[in-house]
């Protein structure tokens, strides 16, 4: 089971990989937006704010998100480890489940690129 540390250094290593996008999905990450991402089997949520083409972690805190981000995820430790790492594709484990995202029609339109 991945840890809280290697929750955040994938979370860390996500937005230096959406810094260096190019073409849609680079338009994609130039939403500003407020985030969560919930760590199921840890039961920890990270928030933080999407903005100018990266991602800043914000605040951990346990439990569930206690505010209502703009985009919200949902998921393992290890599945968020292995999507940042290349070892699961996200489109199959949000079909199957085993992630959530939520946000408004329009930022999921925009987002359909990193998907």
């Amino acid at each position: 089971m991945a840890t809280i540390e290697e929750c955040r250094g994938a979370l860390d290593r996500l937005s230096d990989n959406l810094a260096r996008a190019n073409g849609e999905v680079r338009g994609a990450t130039a939403l500003d937006r407020t985030l969560s991402c919930h760590i199921t089997d840890l039961d920890t949520t990270f928030t933080g704010r999407l903005a100018a083409g990266r991602m800043r972690v914000l605040d951990r805190r346990d439990g569930p998100p206690r505010e209502k981000a703009q985009i919200r995820l949902a998921l393992s430790g290890d599945d968020l480890v292995a999507m940042v790492d290349g070892e699961l594709d996200f489109a199959r484990a949000w079909a199957s489940g085993r992630v959530r995202l939520e946000a408004g029609l329009r930022d999921l339109l925009r987002l359909r690129s990193l998907l």
